[in-house]
């Protein structure tokens, strides 16, 4: 059993974080003796190992419990414990290419060379010009060495900024100068830092204000982003992206867990699963929010500096009321010309085996009361650092337009041109690139062009096509998505509905249900390529049936099981499709072509059972979570109450 589980996808990465954790202790030692000619090859080396580390994270947020060959205890605790482990790697590994570039990261915090305390020639003869004020000034700053470096250590501090002016003492030391603030900066200072999130269920998330917390940074990308800052990479009024950040918590604000029926404040009936006698299926909702947005456009956009490659452009879009995101995050990828990257633009009523991460066409639905509710549009770039490879995530901008007027009464469906802000949702004020406004003119004419190139997203608000509607009404109460699969996520409901209302034995069984469409159907709403695929092998489908059968709910739910069967189950479990993974696209195409190739097959050959049977297909050891749909493990409880 020992030997099953150590083969199994954790513990490779398990594995792997240890060998990876043991190069990393060595080329910090190699570093700390290293003579000026070695700092390059080992700055490559820090390069390339930093990439493994990186490589290796996304391997492990790509694992799934159900992809294990044997049951894991704790697997979860297990999994954060070895992200924090990767994350420290990768914050060592940042610290020590920043020393060991040493002369390009001062640049980047604009030193003043008249506060060094020599002239800089050769690295030689800086050590030898250097060496007297190092003996004299040992003994006295001994003890503050030894607290930054302890400092520096600590696996929970991920980088350092100063507070204070700072000479360079010795090989390694950065000089820095914090530029002169009154107190009207300090407050501004420290008003950034007390920036309050607020997750769905109302948390807040505040950062410490005390002198010594703020000195260090708490998350590696805010410091990268202020460095890109600095150098004039992007602009001022760009930020670490917020709905990022909220999707990389966990499934919280995932489409797969909203897919998932509610339970009532006394958990022991369904909230939005109610079952219709007379039609022989669960019941259509209608709900306070159910609009078609529509994006159009985005225009003006700043363009980074040729030191960060641009991986994807996108806009991520939820309902927020001001203070919480009140539902999933639903990701739409633009497309941009190389000649004009300012501009952004969207695919919509996609079609076929193209994308619907491309599709500019969204459903929002919700039945929340506030009054503040609206949609939160955040653009955002990935991007990586030619110089250091580190990758991250920027917002744009952002713009909220707001579903309900002061009187309660919806907003009008038309285009929206909206005016896009920058920092993040939770700052006022604050401008995307505030050079365009300096830049600007007294006069009326010079403000008018000025307004006319101010970064703006274009949205179209609709009414949802009647088809759509009757569809739409089978989701849950909240929910955004691509209105290209509408209709397959309302089969999935309603199979749902059919197995928690009509076919359980009794209302207090809480038994596994044996239903692979089930099990694994929420998968998809986390690898969109394979929704792709299934919209694709259902379209065929649906094109050979008669008018007769197209009307007969059962005789459509049994055959989209059958479709589902021949396409997307045996690809969640096949070993030759690459694990999916966000704005790389050598694995996005890698993954088109092995999913078009398996659809081809499974045509040619009348389905998938002559490849699940053949002897050159490998797939993943089995797991139960691939048959059985554990809904007490699976369904969501009413935001108010406890499970406990």
């Amino acid at each position: 059993m020992s030997e099953r589980r150590a083969r199994g996808p954790l513990q490779r990465v398990q594995r792997r974080s240890r060998e990876l954790r043991e190069q990393v202790d060595a080329l910090r030692a190699e570093s700390a003796a290293a003579t000026p000619g070695q700092r390059e090859a080992l700055r490559q080396r820090c390069i390339q190992l930093k990439k493994l580390v990186e490589e290796n994270t996304s391997a492990l947020h790509a694992l799934k419990k159900a992809d294990e060959p044997a049951p894991v205890g704790n697997y979860s605790q297990r999994k954060e414990e070895e992200e924090k482990l990767l994350l420290k790697l990768s914050q060592q590994l940042q610290k020590l290419l920043l020393a060991l570039d040493r002369d390009n990261v001062t640049k980047r915090y604009a030193v003043d060379e008249k506060h060094q305390k020599g002239p800089h020639g050769e690295d030689g003869n800086e050590e030898e010009e250097e060496s007297g004020d190092e003996e004299s000034s040992e003994e006295e700053d001994s003890e503050e060495e030894e607290d930054e470096e302890k400092l520096l250590d600590d696996p929970n501090v991920k980088e350092c900024v100063a507070v204070g002016n700072f000479d360079a003492q010795q090989e390694g030391d950065l000089t820095f100068e914090v530029p002169k603030k009154g107190e009207e900066g300090q407050e501004e200072r420290e008003e950034h830092i007390e920036v309050v999130d607020e997750t769905a269920d109302g948390t807040e998330i505040k950062r410490r204000t005390d002198s010594h917390w703020s000195a260090v940074q708490a998350i590696t990308e805010h410091d990268t982003v202020e460095v890109l800052t600095t150098i004039g990479a992007v602009p001022t009024g760009f930020r670490p992206s917020t709905l990022f950040q909220l999707l990389e918590k966990g499934d919280e604000f995932r489409a797969s867990h909203y897919l998932q029926p509610e339970l009532t404040p006394s958990q022991l009936a369904f909230k939005d699963l109610v079952w219709d006698s007379e039609k022989n299926t669960i019941r259509a909702r209608a709900t306070r929010v159910s609009q078609a947005v529509s994006l159009c456009s985005c225009k003006m956009i700043p363009v980074p500096g040729a030191s960060v490659r641009v991986l994807s452009r996108h806009v991520r879009l939820c309902l927020f009321d001001s203070a919480r995101v009140l539902s999933n995050i639903h990701t739409v990828r633009a497309t941009w010309l190389p000649k004009n990257p300012q501009t952004w633009t969207f695919s919509p009523r996609v079609m076929g085996l193209l994308p619907s991460l491309l599709d500019g066409d969204c459903f929002v639905r919700s039945n929340s009361l506030s009054s503040d509710i609206g949609i939160l549009f955040e653009l955002g770039i990935t991007y990586t650092c030619n110089s250091t490879g580190v990758r991250g995530e920027l917002s744009c901008g952002w713009a909220f337009l707001k579903l309900f007027t002061s009187n309660g009464i919806p907003v009008p469906a038309k285009m929206y041109e909206l005016l896009l802000s920058g920092g993040t949702p939770y700052e006022r004020g604050v401008e995307v690139d505030p050079s365009i406004s300096r830049r600007a003119g007294g006069g009326v004419f010079h403000q008018l062009m000025t307004l006319r190139k101010q970064p703006v997203l274009l949205v179209k608000l609709r009414s949802p096509s009647v088809q759509s509607r009757d569809s739409l009404n089978f989701l849950p109460e909240t929910l955004i998505g691509s209105t290209s699969y509408i209709h397959l996520l309302a089969f999935y409901r309603q199979m749902l509905g059919d197995a928690l209302l009509r076919d359980r034995t009794s209302t207090q069984s809480t038994d596994l249900i044996c239903n692979p469409v089930l099990a694994t159907f929420p998968q998809l709403m986390d690898q969109p390529d394979l929704m792709d695929a299934l919209r694709s092998a259902w379209a065929d489908r649906e094109r050979t049936l008669k008018r007769t059968e197209k009307r007969d709910l059962e005789f459509l739910k049994s055959v989209f099981v059958l479709v589902y069967h021949d396409s997307v189950f045996p690809l969640l479990q096949s070993t030759f499709l690459p694990s999916y993974k966000w704005a790389e696209e050598e694995a996005e195409m890698s993954r088109w072509k092995a999913i078009h190739d398996f659809l081809r097959k499974s045509r040619e050959n009348d389905g998938a059972l002559q490849y699940l049977l053949s002897s050159e297909t490998t797939h993943k050891a089995f797991d139960i979570s691939e048959l059985a749909y554990d809904f007490l493990g699976e369904v969501r409880k009413n935001p108010g109450e406890s499970m406990d």
